[in-house]
């Protein structure tokens, strides 16, 4: 049998489970311990037979410092506060006509800091934007200029007919207003 320290931690961890049988059998029983442990690991790590059912989003968190200020800013877009703040770490919810809900989480400590995700050279994973549908992206586009917000990317076009602005709320959150063709 393999020395402990030749053993994984999930092989040792079944070998001391295991019962021993017969002297001799140690080569025997270190082929089983890493059989059963390989075959978990795969069944864990399979594909499930069927996708978890998703009935569509509930809700998209953002991060802001100053309510005021970031509710403004969504009131542009066509939400209305409806609750908040409520819960151990602030949060204020917005609702849209089109039936999306903004969790605003009242937690971020600076008030200008710099969106760890978009505006530092290393690149982190996570989510970089949300795209809002919108029917008129040239229209949007003059309604930002008009209540002095300027945009931080755009027009961009996706293939032949699709089209995208973006926009910085007020805690540099990204925001695309996304026109399908």
């Amino acid at each position: 049998m393999l020395p402990h320290s030749q053993l994984s931690t999930d092989e040792a961890a079944v070998r001391d489970a295991l019962p021993r049988k017969k002297a001799g059998s140690d080569a025997s029983r270190t082929r089983i311990i890493r059989l059963l442990v390989t075959g978990v690991f795969f069944a864990a790590m399979s594909k499930p037979s069927e996708p978890i059912p998703i009935l569509g989003l509930a809700h998209i968190g953002i991060r802001v410092h100053d309510l005021a200020r970031a509710v403004q800013f969504y009131e542009l877009l066509g939400f209305t506060k409806t609750a908040g703040p409520i819960g151990p770490e602030p949060v204020a919810i917005l609702d849209h006509p089109s039936g999306l809900e903004l969790n605003l989480i009242l937690n971020a400590s600076q008030a200008n800091a710099p969106n760890i995700l978009m505006d530092v050279p290393d690149k982190h994973p996570g989510i970089t934007h949300f795209a809002l549908l919108c029917p008129d992206i040239l229209a949007a586009k003059e309604r930002l200029w008009a209540a002095g917000i300027p945009l931080s990317g755009g027009p961009v076009r996706f293939g032949p007919t699709a089209q995208g602005i973006f926009v910085r709320d007020p805690d540099r959150n990204v925001i695309e207003l996304h026109q399908r063709g």
